[in-house]
């Protein structure tokens, strides 16, 4: 038996500097780990940044907001116990400049704003706090209002001077969505402009820093546990941007089982390709064993020759990985939280590669286990008579190989069992299909025979010995699933941005139109356009606190962790009150309460929510409202149409149950085609400088954007598993025609033409590609329906008929490679090719 070195030093001889031969096991792993690695130090380097950043985003250690009033003197003087603290608020609000008028975020700061960071002008100034009378506009505000540093703008019944526009904001990324550009202001400012009224819709905000040793957790705690009806929304730097977090780790899950997909279908091209490899190095084989090699020395010098080419791929992949981070970030461009510039990150370099070796590791350990056992002479006349494979041999390997990969999923997946259920399911596939290919070899060995001799040729092809057809139908089976798949997903999220972001709805949103003036503001809208219709419903806000059975409710705080579908439970909510169904809503369960009532205070829940906190008819609901705790029964279950834009309440309460609390009235209003939009803005801002009217069609056009992106997103990811697809493919069409070299040689010696030749091949993928399109549609359907409705929650709605399209393109494609692979064979000459047989 040689040793190592001498088996290298003969592998190394044989392995060509091209890698001729293994092309496809390099490819197949570039495309996986490479892959793997850029989701890994893509989502790495946003939540490093995400978590470095975290005080600078939140501006503090602690936030603690509440809705519709500030802080008592009791909860500030609690705050001022943990460290310094710089208050404030935001609402939404209109600005005016002259004739033009725009939603802004209003951001009142106090003189200590901000703890953590400073605010950057274009003008290179870093500052802090507005002085009063002084307001710091983003971009998009000054743009919007025509306005330019020193000029005069309203908001509300007071004058502001623009004292400079913003560069970068500090905490900007902490403050979350908004409706419209921010410009901040003193503190005092709201008051002075009339904006904080009772009822006024307004949040204020809290910033702590804590000393170095401080855990913001237990502080946090410490909070909830003080004041656990206060209504407060508390988040720690480790929370800084919970949304973009949540973002970034459901789109990270997305990628990984992207990147492990296309590991999987690469792991095929792999299997595939190191048998065609250790076929064509037959002779090779054979004559190291005439030559007194033993199954060791063969399994060592093909096994140095596998490793060194699955190293170079892998190690090629890892590279691109990280080049092309930078380039995904710029893609994805609005969609992350932060840019992640170029990052290399250790560890997720490492599990990559990890993970493409083990996967080499378990689909090249069957062919090359296979090839050491077998005597020189049987490989000499493999050709003609097809050597049995022996898997008993590759089982430890491939355990070895399947236990590494499991492990490794449960200890860095951010969610294991997501992971490891892909894992499983990959492997099932496998499975099936390998159970397909020899199911398909059976049937064909029983069907009677056709009359016509190229068919009857065809189907013999499929069940004679030597034939490729299992390793046929499990690339055309993930090549043409990925081809569905993409189209599955690319039509639902197409629809989606249909269904959610309607062609119609209202042209405005009014917020904080004062209950008393009601009539005023209808009359208001009825002078500039008569036709217009107007909806106004009342507007407050509040956190659920507790619910359940009487006796026996849950209080959110006690609550570990709240799932996506209560998302409700998070903070406070829009709440409303009606003697009426909601418009677009319908009782599902549980009856309305008639009009006037004046019993015990009664709530109405939405379907969904109620689904999920399990809750029924009669159990009761606790809300914090302004600070006080309000417990009413559930009456009614509604369910909701969201897609319709207009007020959808999750909570909709009995008129005696929360209409005393202070409160202000929202709006919308439709207004008939064709009706100018600018004059009633005006009308409307200048007879109610308090209220902020919004424009929907900007919320509309960023809503489709927004959608678009992430659409765009998810389809360049998943483009990767289609990518290793096709390698596969070609793999398998190669691998397959190299066997197929003896059978068209005796053929063409027998009188075939090149015609008829080329006909038999069509024949017999055509009859391969038609036997899977079901299977592939099936698979494709399956796994594009996990991705749009349990992965990101969208709603499933492909279009058939174009996912039907791209299946038949993906079976004209098989059939192309396959007939542009057959032309070598055409071009082979019988004499030669028989010599080397």
């Amino acid at each position: 038996m040689t040793g190592w070195a001498t088996a290298w030093a003969i592998a190394r001889r044989d392995l060509s500097a091209r890698f001729r031969g293994l092309r496809l096991l390099l490819v197949c792993l570039f495309l996986g780990v490479g892959a793997l690695s850029a989701i890994g130090t893509l989502t790495g380097a946003i939540e490093q940044e995400l978590s470095s950043r975290g005080r600078t985003i939140l501006g503090g250690d602690i936030e603690v907001a509440v809705w519709q009033r500030a802080a008592s003197a009791q909860e500030r003087a609690a705050f001022a116990e943990f460290g310094p603290v710089s208050g404030g608020l935001r609402m939404q609000a209109m600005a005016r400049a002259g004739e033009l008028a725009a939603p802004v975020e209003l951001k009142a700061v106090e003189p200590n704003w901000p703890l953590v960071g400073r605010l950057a002008l274009k003008d290179g100034r870093l500052l802090g706090a507005p002085a009063p009378g002084t307001a710091w506009l983003a971009e998009g505000a000054a743009e919007r209002l025509g306005v330019r540093v020193d000029d005069i703008f309203l908001i509300g019944t007071a004058t502001l001077k623009v004292g400079g526009i913003i560069a970068d904001e500090p905490d900007r990324l902490g403050e979350g969505f908004t409706l419209g550009p921010v410009v901040i202001v003193d503190a005092a400012f709201p008051a002075q402009a009339g904006l904080t009224a009772p009822g006024a819709m307004y949040r204020s905000k809290y910033r702590i820093a804590l000393p170095a040793a401080r855990d913001p957790q237990g502080a946090a705690d410490s909070l909830k546990a003080a004041f656990p009806s206060a209504g407060f929304e508390i988040r720690t730097r480790d929370k800084a941007a919970p949304g973009a977090e949540r973002f970034v780790g459901r789109m990270g899950d997305f990628l990984v089982l992207v990147g492990l997909a296309a590991l999987v279908i690469a792991g095929i091209g792999i299997g595939g390709g190191v048998s065609s490899y250790l076929e064509a190095r037959r002779t090779s084989v054979a004559t190291f064993k005439v030559l007194g090699a033993t199954s060791g020395d063969i399994a060592r010098i093909y096994l140095l020759q596998i490793a060194t080419a699955a190293l170079v791929g892998s190690g090629a992949g890892l590279v691109a990985g990280v080049l092309v981070t930078p380039l995904l970030g710029a893609a994805l461009g609005s969609l992350l939280p932060v840019a992640p510039g170029l990052v290399i990150d250790p560890g997720a370099l490492a599990r990559a590669a990890l993970y493409g070796l083990l996967v080499a590791l378990v689909f090249a350990a069957p062919p090359l286990l296979a090839a050491r056992h077998f005597p020189a002479m049987a490989l000499m006349r493999a050709r003609v008579s097809p050597l049995a494979r022996r898997w008993r041999d590759a089982v430890l390997p491939v355990g070895i190989g399947m236990a590494g990969i499991a492990a490794l999923a449960l200890a860095t997946a951010r969610q294991p069992m997501l992971a490891l259920w892909f894992l499983a399911g990959a492997l099932g596939l496998l499975v099936l299909l390998g159970a397909l290919g020899l199911g398909i070899r059976r049937l064909a060995a029983h069907l009677p025979r056709p009359e016509r001799p190229l068919l009857r040729l065809a189907l013999a092809n499929l069940h004679r010995p030597g034939a490729q057809t299992g390793a046929l139908v499990t690339a055309l089976g993930f090549g043409l699933s990925a081809f569905v798949m993409l189209a599955a997903i690319q039509t639902s999220l197409d629809g989606n941005i249909a269904a959610r972001v309607p062609q119609r709805a209202p042209d405005y949103f009014v917020l904080d139109v004062p209950r008393e003036r009601v009539g005023e503001f209808r009359q208001a809208v009825a002078q500039v356009a008569p036709a217009a219709r107007v909806r106004t419903v009342p507007s407050l806000r509040g956190a659920i606190l507790a619910y359940g059975p009487a006796g026996r409710m849950t209080r959110v705080a006690d609550l570990k962790q709240i799932p996506d579908e209560a998302w409700p439970l998070r903070g406070e909510r829009g709440l409303t009150y009606s003697d009426e169904v909601p418009e677009g809503n319908v009782v599902t369960k549980g009856a309305w309460w008639p009009r006037g009532y004046a019993g015990e205070p009664l709530v109405s829940i939405d379907e969904k929510l109620a689904e999920a906190l399990d809750l029924k008819i009669g159990d009761e609901l606790t809300i914090g409202l302004l600070g006080v705790e309000r417990t009413a029964r559930i009456a009614s279950l509604r369910r909701i149409d969201w897609d319709s834009m207009g007020f959808n309440y999750v909570l909709v309460f009995s008129p005696n149950a929360i209409a005393d609390a202070p409160h202000n009235m929202a709006a919308t209003i439709d207004l008939p085609r064709g009706q100018p939009r600018g004059e009633l803005l005006r009308a409307l801002v200048r007879a109610f400088p308090a209220s902020s009217v919004i424009e929907v069609g900007g919320i509309l056009t960023q809503a489709r954007d927004l959608l678009r992106q992430v659409s765009l997103a998810i389809l360049s990811a998943a483009s990767v598993a289609v990518l290793a697809g096709i390698a596969v493919l070609l793999g398998a069409i190669a691998a397959a025609r190299a066997s197929r070299l003896y059978d068209n040689v005796i053929l063409r010696v027998l009188g075939a033409s090149r015609r008829q030749l080329l006909a038999l091949q069509l024949a017999e993928y055509a009859l391969l590609g038609l036997l899977l399109a079901g299977v592939a549609l099936a698979l494709g359907s399956a796994l594009a329906w996990l991705v749009v409705v349990k992965l990101f929650a969208f709603d499933w709605l492909p279009a058939w008929g174009q996912v039907l399209g791209v299946l038949a393109f993906g079976l004209t494609l098989v059939v192309g490679f396959a007939l542009a692979g057959s032309l070598p064979l055409l071009r082979a000459k019988p004499a030669q090719a028989l010599r080397e047989l």
